[in-house]
């Protein structure tokens, strides 16, 4: 699934825009992302195909949680389903919305648009989104509450509706047309998440990702959703920065093959491995500088997956402590600094 660009300035005063929910949500039950469904709470969307919400043009603001408005966003927040149907997610706070806002002034073509900003019923615009050129509408107190999903506000200044970015793609049921190359504008350095659920950990692994500087995120089937809630807030909004793509093995074993990739996996060191396991070192990340590179990180609970074990190369970190292993999000913290691109290097 991809969605279109849309301006920051907002070009209507529907919400959410006006789709064709009919058809749309139909191609949604036949290509429904691969997402693992425990990181969402699910709604019954069956009535929602021909739902408008609008939000008039002279509404301000809003008390009530009742507001059909509110009951759309809460959707957007909780099911992941609701979301990617309408293109849509809410992003919690003002430095996540701050950082997505700046990196896309660095963009030619703009990958994401807002289409509105909720701020706190007579608080402040927050520094740094105060020259927005979009919709604010106020909100109190209750209604703040309710969408961030937090127990006190006080540190909740702004919520924004955005749509999910262009750079996102969803090739799950396309088994025979794998478009690698519009996929990752830099593929020299990609990350594959096999099964990431937490959506702590698959957000802080896209954080890192993108402080380093890799090229993008391939999620394997069994991943959290990168617009989950929960996933947002760990990420600081690199989910909307970083290309994402969502398929599986056949989509992945493309995009080796176009770029002739070498596929390195994190695994801890064991006696009963059936297949060597190299050491991270200096040394074998210097081999690998001119390389095309997949890393491979497994989830939390199983680890890595047979096929994953069958392709990868197999690569652990040294321990001096009596630990199997690390926290995944930690590991790869540590894999993905190592393996970042040499001529971007972080000392």
């Amino acid at each position: 699934m991809r969605c279109t660009t849309t301006s920051w300035v907002p070009t209507s005063t529907c919400y959410p825009p006006k789709l064709k929910l009919k058809l749309k949500l139909k191609k949604v039950a036949e290509t429904q992302t691969h997402f693992e469904n425990k990181c969402d709470d699910y709604y019954d969307d069956a009535d929602n195909s021909s739902v408008k919400l609008p939000l008039p043009s002279h509404v301000k603001s809003i008390t009530s949680t009742s507001n059909p408005f509110v009951k759309h966003c809460l959707k957007l927040r909780h099911s992941s389903s609701y979301r990617h149907s309408h293109g849509s997610a809410l992003v919690v706070g003002a430095t996540p919305i701050r950082e997505i806002y700046s990196f896309q002034k660095s963009l030619q073509d703009k990958t994401v648009g807002m289409d509105c900003l909720l701020l706190l019923d007579k608080a402040e615009v927050p520094e740094g989104i105060d020259d927005f050129s979009v919709r604010m509408v106020r909100v109190s107190s209750v209604v703040m509450k309710k969408l961030s999903g937090v127990q006190s506000t006080e540190s909740i200044d702004a919520i924004a509706l955005m749509t999910i970015p262009t750079s996102f793609f969803n090739v799950d049921n396309d088994q025979e047309n794998a478009d690698c190359q519009r996929w990752f504008p830099s593929p020299h350095r990609i990350l594959v998440l096999d099964g990431i659920q937490d959506p702590g950990n698959l957000g802080t692994l896209l954080r890192s990702a993108m402080a380093f500087r890799w090229g993008g995120v391939f999620q394997l089937p069994g991943c959290c959703d990168p617009f989950n809630e929960k996933a947002l807030r760990a990420s600081r909004g690199a989910s909307f920065q970083l290309p994402i793509v969502s398929g599986n093995w056949v989509h992945l074993e493309a995009l080796i093959n176009e770029f002739q990739m070498k596929v390195l996996a994190g695994h801890p060191e064991s006696s009963g491995d059936l297949k060597p396991v190299s050491q991270l070192s200096q040394e074998l990340t210097d081999s690998f500088a001119d390389v095309p590179l997949c890393l491979v990180l497994g989830s939390e609970g199983s680890g890595l997956s047979e096929k994953s074990l069958q392709v990868c190369e197999l690569v652990s970190i040294p321990m001096a402590g009596e630990f199997e292993s690390l926290n995944v999000s930690v590991a790869g913290g540590i894999f993905l600094y190592m393996l970042q691109p040499k001529n971007q290097r972080c000392v």
